[in-house]
């Protein structure tokens, strides 16, 4: 039996293993459930969060599947189906992946015989997606042309940007299903539908245009982004935390995300910032690190930040 794909993809801080989780506690993915996870960072955060005790969770870290990380992609998949034969197979690559590349390695040779794409999915934080295609281009627009569909994320915060948004993914990719309800009504089993009537049910605002994909690889995620991880034992308070991210997002030329786990007074804090938002919630998980992306990053300067972090 051949396993089903389903690609999340989405930029840094869209809400992709937000989603993952949300589907996975749904409890109505087909069959058996693997998850291949793509930090781009040393630290693999995320594959921590979906880790449960039945579903197996594959960790690329330290690079991307479209880049340096692309035949270590192709065997960790080959491995995963080989051993765990799953029905379907959950793929969240890098938020600084193109998923084109993604979608090509996912039609390799070795896995055609294994494995075929069922969907991908471009998660689109709706307030930063028009500043995310200004400073970014092809690179970012790449994920929203080669999507089947668009999951637009944080609608219920900016509810008037829904129309003007889903105008311009629109102008990217005429063919894409694109939702921008609220995330607790909108199941897997409603994205991930197949049938003939996909059409009428897909909410459309404006006109379509005629436009011509025309994305080019300019960069690979290694040239354009930077990773740093930090190590610090120190326990922090949710607003020390919050502070001493504005300072190191505001002491490069620009910090797109930072996550991590981090110890607190009663235990450990799931730190998640994006630029100037701070989201910090209870870890189960141990840990003592912070994954931070962006450009200009200074390491030294984030070590005198966080106080005696080592890098």
């Amino acid at each position: 039996m051949i396993a089903e794909i389903i690609l999340v993809s989405g930029f840094l801080g869209a809400g992709k293993t937000t989603l993952i989780q949300k589907w996975l506690n749904e409890g109505k993915l087909h069959g058996k459930i693997a998850i291949v996870e793509n930090d781009f960072g040393d630290v693999g955060v995320d594959a921590a969060l979906l880790r449960s005790g039945t579903i197996p969770v594959t960790e690329l870290s330290a690079g991307c599947i479209c880049c340096s990380l692309s035949g270590d992609f192709v065997r960790a998949l080959e491995d995963l189906i080989t051993r765990y034969a799953p029905d379907t197979i959950l793929i969240e690559p890098s938020g600084v992946g193109m998923l084109s590349d993604v979608r090509r390695a996912c039609v390799h040779p070795r896995i055609l015989p294994l494995a075929r794409v069922l969907c991908a999915i471009t998660v689109v934080d709706i307030k930063r997606m028009q500043r995310y295609l200004e400073n970014f281009g092809a690179f970012y627009e790449d994920q929203i042309r080669r999507a089947d569909v668009i999951v637009f994320s944080r609608v219920e915060q900016y509810p008037e940007l829904a129309s003007s948004a889903t105008e311009r993914i629109i102008s990217l990719n005429q063919s894409a299903r694109i939702y921008f309800e609220p995330w607790d009504t909108l199941s897997a089993t409603e994205v991930l539908q197949t049938d003939e009537d996909i059409e009428k049910k897909r909410q459309v605002i404006g006109r379509r245009t005629s436009a011509q994909s025309t994305v080019q690889r300019q960069h690979f995620a290694e040239e354009m982004f930077q990773t740093i991880t930090i190590h610090t034992d120190r326990v922090f308070t949710a607003e020390e935390l919050h502070t001493k991210l504005q300072a190191a997002e505001q002491s490069c030329k620009i910090m797109l995300r930072a996550k991590g786990v981090l110890r607190s007074v009663d235990g450990y804090y799931l730190v998640q910032y994006t630029e100037g938002e701070t989201q910090i919630e209870s870890s189960q998980i141990p840990g003592g690190f912070l994954c931070l992306i962006g450009l200009g990053l200074d390491a030294q300067n984030f070590q005198r930040i966080f106080d005696g972090a080592r890098s």
